[in-house]
């Protein structure tokens, strides 16, 4: 991969992590929940999915799920029901001891596994891969170090973005959760957040 070519892939990726998604928004909510330091195992869960789905694409089973309607939908509706219940379960969690109930005591493992699923479900992210990744692929040259160029360098923008920008963001919020209203206010609007990205993924074709 030529400099010129890597170098438009760091802007690409760097605005399409910006993005906000369900990605961006399980980390505000791991940040507010449980630290900023520790909301990072959630955002490593979400980037071994998209090594995933870069994988996918690579072994050419992304032209599989992108054409398979029945396929598809399993997927994007399995994902669109996970983020639901994880925003009705957010949006129910009390606050104990001035921390948010059930994020507070969450292990690092559950950030990740959850972090991991909030990715992986999301069958569009295969078909935005599909149509992304051969843009900086090209097929005279050999393709596993060009594969693992975009994957690490995907990966680090979207660590960066996700750690240092979504998650410090919500760093400013940690004075409205200081209280039990602030808390049942804060799970309130990331609860919304996360059903509305569910409904949106099921509905949007």
């Amino acid at each position: 991969m030529s400099w010129s070519l890597w170098f438009t892939l760091v802007v690409t990726g760097t605005l399409i992590s910006l993005t906000p998604g369900a990605g961006a928004i399980n980390t505000m909510a791991n940040s507010l929940g449980s630290g900023w330091t520790r909301s990072i195992w959630g955002i490593l869960g979400q980037q071994l999915a998209l090594v995933a789905h870069i994988a996918v694409v690579a072994a050419g089973v992304g032209v599989l799920v992108a054409g398979s309607p029945l396929l598809f939908n399993v997927i994007r509706y399995a994902g669109a029901a996970y983020l639901v219940f994880l925003g009705v379960r957010q949006f129910r969690s009390r606050a104990v001891g001035g921390q948010v109930g059930p994020v507070a005591r969450e292990s690092a493992w559950s950030m990740f596994r959850r972090g991991l699923l909030v990715n992986l479900t999301n069958p569009k992210a295969v078909v935005f891969f599909l149509a992304f990744t051969p843009q900086f692929i090209r097929p005279g040259q050999s393709l596993l170090p060009q594969y693992a160029v975009f994957a690490s360098t995907v990966v680090a923008i979207d660590v960066v973005v996700m750690w240092f920008f979504f998650a410090a963001a919500a760093r400013g919020l940690g004075r409205l959760t200081q209280r039990e209203t602030g808390h049942r206010a804060v799970n309130r609007v990331f609860g919304s957040l996360f059903v509305g990205v569910g409904v949106l993924l099921a509905a949007v074709r």
